[in-house]
């Protein structure tokens, strides 16, 4: 179970203080929390935080194939994309683009990619699954950091359209 309090500003990353200030400039207040053990993957961040994998938001980023253009999907760890529905959904097919392309697009390392606060503006989707809780969990600039939200407030932050990720 994560410490229950955030982590001191002074003591954050500065991924993490870019993320803090990136939600400010939104109108987000967050608590971050830095924790002992990973949080890289859905399971490791609902174990970190003592909630179901269904509450993680996994920040994935693909690829237009036609555009070239970085894409971020806001997804519930209890799903798995489907690439061809998102494509269908958005009007462009997506590829997995390398780890060079996504840290390029979004400043951070797969593992600990935030909602928002990007290196450049992308389009953003969230799953409609995250908005049946009342709190997520999503990454906060590195692969042991987190924040909770409410569902409602990522997406306002986010500025992301709900889609439907999976059939």
């Amino acid at each position: 179970m994560p410490p229950m309090t955030p982590t001191p500003a002074e003591d954050l990353p500065g991924a993490c203080r870019r993320i803090a200030e990136a939600a400010a400039v939104v109108g987000l207040e967050i608590s971050i929390r830095v924790l002992d053990q990973s949080s890289r993957t859905a399971e490791e961040a609902a174990e970190a935080c003592g909630t179901t994998v269904a509450q993680i938001v996994k920040s994935l980023v693909f690829q237009g194939k036609q555009s070239g253009k970085p894409i971020l999907l806001l997804v519930s760890g209890a799903n798995r994309v489907r690439e061809g529905l998102v494509g269908r959904t958005i009007g462009e097919k997506i590829i997995r683009p390398d780890a060079d392309f996504v840290r390029a697009a979004t400043g951070f390392a797969i593992g600990g990619i935030p909602p928002f606060g990007h290196a450049e503006p992308l389009a953003t989707y969230i799953d409609e699954d995250l908005l049946a809780h009342d709190t997520v969990w999503a990454a906060a600039g590195t692969p042991n950091s987190v924040f909770p939200v409410s569902p409602a407030e990522l997406h306002k932050a986010s500025g992301a359209t709900v889609i439907v990720v999976h059939e």
